[in-house]
């Protein structure tokens, strides 16, 4: 993948600051959430260091026809604008069903109280929307890409 165009200073400014990095490490731009509101607050808890994984349907990323990512993979996390916010590492990928979702990575994820009852409800409505915008039904099988990252770079001009 190639970085889009509109993200390139970003992603330059990152290169300067940091030194040369393998471009094919590049992944894909993040944005989480489904609302602006939500893409916003989530994306200020990855910035604070609450939010440090997160989770995927499977069939989603087929459907976009991209792979899950991997470990050492490099992404832009930007706000509901567009605008970037942060560049994420992927630390590690687990394929788990939804209804085998830990506890542990529910804490980890860093979402409402942290807690696995906390992350299953509000999943649960998050994939039922994704699903029925596909035309599909959520199961508790379904397979979720687990994804565990940490911030490697911020913007300077965060508050712009």
């Amino acid at each position: 993948m190639s970085v889009p165009s509109h993200l390139l200073p970003f992603w330059n400014e990152f290169l300067l600051a940091t030194g040369a990095v393998d471009q094919g490490r590049y992944y894909d731009v993040c944005l989480f959430g489904d609302s602006e509101q939500l893409a916003d607050e989530l994306a200020d808890l990855v910035l604070r260091g609450v939010k440090r994984a997160t989770a995927g349907s499977l069939w989603s990323y087929e459907d976009q026809g991209i792979r899950i990512p991997r470990p050492g993979d490099l992404s832009i996390v930007t706000a509901w604008s567009g605008r970037p916010l942060c560049i994420i590492e992927t630390q590690a990928v687990d394929i788990v069903p939804y209804n085998e979702v830990t506890a542990e990575f529910a804490a980890v994820e860093g979402e409402g109280d942290g807690s696995l009852a906390y992350w299953r409800e509000n999943h649960q409505r998050y994939f039922e929307r994704e699903c029925e915008r596909a035309g599909r039904r959520f199961d508790e099988r379904m397979l979720l890409a687990c994804e565990q990252f940490k911030v490697i770079y911020q913007s300077r001009q965060r508050a712009a």
